[in-house]
């Protein structure tokens, strides 16, 4: 549909007429009574510190000049069956826009309905405008919504035709109530939208004073925030976290890893271009905050962890030496949260049981006795003894991981020693606790 004509123009029996808005610059629509016009969000590269693009979001008026809910109106026009007609609309409107926008290189994002894709003849009005504009595919981001569809692979069909055309594809509002991970694989995103609610469940409560549970429910979400960031990286896509308003949920978008962000802490909705110099400055400002917090937090561990580096070296010299394991690692065990030593042979399997010091682990670990007896499983696939046998005669420390002992967070310090005379790899396991849990 072209919209810069300023003559009228008819979808289903109702008028449309189109408009330069008072002192702004940009075009606007009257639909019966309402007003429709275009706002900009800027999404913005964390790594480039500056907006990548801007999603077209519909804003509404009355005749009174109040403001009505995009909701209401796309909700009308479902109900009269418009909302193809609508959402072409909006898309044209946007376009229009966008191009007065004066952006350069930045992507434009477009909701589109699904039908607005596998519909050939609304799919032809887009080709149209965007060729009458000048714009290439490839600076529109289609972003279709998570949820379910009639028929999937004709949507998938769809997605396919419009990136072969030179669109971008993303993934709108993942996360939210009908997330469906096979959408990733179906529809092969090249952008996928993390929904606010996976944000807001990571953030919430921060100044609160939380329970222990309610604490770590937090942490557990954080990790799982950036454990789905990562999933899909490895996956091929970029994430953009959207609805970021705190600077703290600033700092988890930025520690997740996340691509982009997009939300009322760095831009609100807006006719013009963003603010480059502001951004830049909140985005610097974020980083260099999340700098000091990280640096800060790893001498708070590397200071926590030396105890039971000095213990665990001196367990690895005695065994080295010719002492049995039941004996070398009693000093580590003996440390607060220390949990259980164990030795690998070359190969990864476990040779003996675990050594376990603590008296009042046992009532814990009843509840996963299926798993206590360690000994010949194979170790093998685990990152300490792989980095142990990688990088000899020095302790190495996991990441934080899950232990299968007692589904209980924990890292492991690993070693490349000598037992009876073979090679072989001592590991010791250290319960650990959530910092804000310590504290």
């Amino acid at each position: 549909m072209v919209i810069a004509n300023p003559e009228k123009t008819t979808v289903s029996a109702r008028s449309f007429e189109l408009g330069v808005m008072s002192g702004l610059d940009r075009y606007s629509v009257e639909h019966g009574d309402w007003t429709l016009s275009s706002v900009f969000q800027p999404v913005f590269s964390l790594s480039h510190m500056r907006a990548v693009g801007y999603e077209g979001l519909l804003r509404a008026h009355d005749a009174l000049d109040r403001p009505v809910s995009p909701l209401d109106v796309f909700g009308q026009a479902s109900r009269v069956g418009e909302a193809l007609q609508i959402d072409r609309l909006a898309q044209a409107l946007h376009l229009e826009n966008f191009k007065m926008l004066g952006a350069q290189t930045e992507w434009l994002f477009l909701n589109v309905h699904p039908g607005a894709l596998t519909e050939p003849y609304h799919a032809a009005a887009l080709m149209a405008n965007l060729k009458r504009l000048h714009l290439e595919p490839r600076r529109v981001v289609l972003e279709v919504l998570e949820q379910s569809a009639e028929d999937i692979e004709r949507l998938a069909l769809a997605v396919q035709q419009f990136r072969e055309q030179g669109f971008l594809i993303a993934l709108d509002d993942f996360g939210a109530g009908h997330t469906n991970i096979e959408r990733i694989w179906q529809l092969d995103p090249d952008i996928v939208k993390l929904d606010r609610v996976m944000l807001s469940h990571a953030g919430q409560n921060v100044h609160a004073a939380l329970s222990p549970r309610t604490l770590k429910q937090r942490q557990n979400m954080e990790a799982v925030l950036s454990g789905i960031v990562s999933l899909l990286h490895e996956a091929g896509k970029l994430v953009l976290i959207e609805g970021v308003e705190t600077e703290h949920e600033a700092q988890l978008a930025l520690a997740s890893g996340a691509d982009f962000v997009q939300g009322f802490f760095f831009a609100r909705p807006h006719p013009g271009p963003a603010d480059s110099v502001h951004a830049q400055t909140v985005i610097g400002e974020l980083t260099e905050r999340y700098r000091l917090q990280t640096e800060a937090r790893e001498r708070r561990v590397a200071t926590r962890l030396q105890p039971y580096m000095r213990a665990f070296e001196r367990a690895a010299e005695r065994l080295a030496s010719g002492e049995p394991l039941e004996e070398v690692c009693w000093n580590f065990l003996a440390l607060d949260n220390a949990a259980r030593c164990f030795l690998l042979d070359q190969n990864g399997r476990q040779a003996g049981r675990n050594v376990v010091l603590r008296a009042d682990r046992a009532a814990h670990e009843a509840r996963f006795l299926p798993l206590i007896d360690a000994q010949g499983a194979n170790w093998l696939r685990r990152p300490y003894f792989r980095a142990a046998l990688g990088d000899p005669e020095r302790v190495h420390v996991t990441k934080p991981y899950l232990s299968i002992n007692e589904a209980m967070p924990c890292v492991t310090l690993s070693v490349e020693t000598r037992s009876e005379g073979k090679r072989c790899v001592l590991c010791g396991d250290i319960d650990w606790i959530a910092e804000d849990d310590a504290d």
